[in-house]
C-alpha cells in the first residue's frame, strides 16, 4: 500500500465513477484500475463495487476510503509544516554584480546558489561598481561582487580575479592585436562616468602618464555606450564581458590595451551582517564556481588570484 494508491481511490471515491476519476487524476483509465486491484489483491478484500450510478465502496472499502483521508491529510499537513519551517529558516541574501558579470555569470550564480546554498534566499540585482559600493555601504545590499573596492571598517573584501580592459570599436578585429594606451586615446572615446571604476583607471593611467584624455561622449549606462559605438561615432575603453555578445556576433570587435595593461581588480565585498550568514561558506564556494567559467570566458584577458580575506 502506497499514498498514490490511497490517493486514488479516495478520488474514485468522491468522483463516483472510475472514468471521472481517472480524467481529475491526469492517469489513463486502464492504468487508475491497475492501482486499485493491486492495492486490492494486497488487502485481501473488494474495495469497489459498481453499479448503475457508478462506482462505491464496499463495507471495507468505506473503512478503507475515511482512513485514507486521515492519511493524506496528515501528509499534506506534515508537508506544509516543513515547508513553513523551511522558509522561515532561509537567509536573504541581496547580492550585486556588475552588468558585465550578469551577461556571463549572472544566471550561474543564481542557479548555482539555489542548488548547493538551498539555505540562502537570492535577491540579485545589477548595476556599475561604484553604484553597488555605493549601496553596500548604505545597508541596502549585503554582499557584491564588483571592482576596485576600496578598504572601509563597515564591511570585509576578498579579491577573486583581475582583468584587463579591451578598445571596443566597429573597426576590423585586427586579430585582436595589442593596441598602445596612447593610440587608444587618440580615438573620439565614449567613456562613464568619472566615479565609475573603468572611468577612473582610464583617467588615473593618462594622469600618470602624461597624456590628455578625450572624451566624445560621456554616458552613465553600459547599453548607451554600447549604442554610441555601434554607430561609428566612437570607440569605448571597457571590460570584455559587456560586449561579449557582439564580438561573438561580429557586430564589435576588441583590442586588449598595452603600454600600460589596464588592469582592475574584481572583489567579493560583504557586511559584516553577510560574513555571519550560516550558508556564507556555501555562498563563497558558490562565487567561486563562478569566477571559474568567467575564467573561461575572459581567456588571456582574465587573471585569478588566490582568495584572501581582508
Amino acid at each position: 500500500m502506497n499514498l498514490r494508491q490511497l490517493k486514488y481511490f479516495a478520488q474514485i471515491i468522491e468522483a463516483g465513477n472510475m472514468t471521472r476519476a481517472a480524467e481529475q487524476l491526469n492517469v489513463a483509465q486502464p492504468a487508475l484500475g491497475m492501482q486499485i486491484k493491486q492495492l486490492e489483491e494486497e488487502l485481501g478484500v473488494t474495495l469497489l463495487v459498481r453499479h448503475s450510478r457508478g462506482t462505491g465502496p464496499t463495507q471495507m472499502g468505506a473503512v478503507l476510503y475515511e482512513r485514507a483521508l486521515a492519511i493524506l491529510n496528515l501528509v499534506e499537513e506534515t508537508r506544509r509544516e516543513i515547508m513553513s519551517a523551511r522558509a522561515a529558516s532561509t537567509e536573504p541574501l541581496r547580492f550585486g554584480i556588475t552588468p558585465s558579470l550578469m551577461q556571463m555569470i549572472g544566471s550561474e550564480l543564481a542557479l548555482q546558489m539555489s542548488d548547493h546554498a538551498p539555505g540562502i534566499s537570492l535577491s540579485l540585482s545589477e548595476e556599475m561598481s561604484h553604484l553597488l559600493i555605493e549601496t553596500l555601504r548604505r545597508g541596502e545590499l549585503d554582499m557584491i561582487l564588483a571592482y576596485d573596492v576600496p578598504d572601509d571598517a563597515g564591511w570585509w573584501k576578498r579579491a577573486l580575479y583581475q582583468e584587463d580592459l579591451v578598445l571596443v570599436s566597429t573597426s576590423p578585429d585586427h586579430r585582436r592585436i595589442p593596441i598602445p594606451f596612447a593610440e587608444a586615446l587618440s580615438e573620439p572615446l565614449v567613456l562613464p562616468e568619472p566615479r565609475d571604476s573603468v572611468r577612473a583607471l582610464v583617467d588615473r593611467t593618462a594622469k600618470e602618464l602624461g597624456l590628455q584624455l578625450k572624451v566624445a561622449h560621456e554616458i552613465r549606462s553600459i547599453p548607451g555606450i554600447k549604442t554610441m559605438i555601434l554607430r561609428g561615432v566612437a570607440a569605448g575603453i571597457l571590460p570584455f564581458g559587456t560586449v561579449l555578445a557582439e564580438v561573438q556576433a561580429k557586430t564589435l570587435s576588441i583590442r586588449p590595451i598595452m603600454d600600460p595593461t589596464l588592469r582592475r581588480t574584481l572583489y567579493l565585498a560583504g557586511s559584516q551582517t553577510a560574513g555571519r550568514l550560516r550558508s556564507i561558506s556555501a555562498v563563497r564556494q558558490v562565487v567561486r564556481a563562478a569566477v571559474a567559467t568567467l575564467t573561461s570566458y575572459m581567456g588571456p584577458l582574465g587573471h585569478p588570484l588566490e582568495s584572501t580575506d581582508n
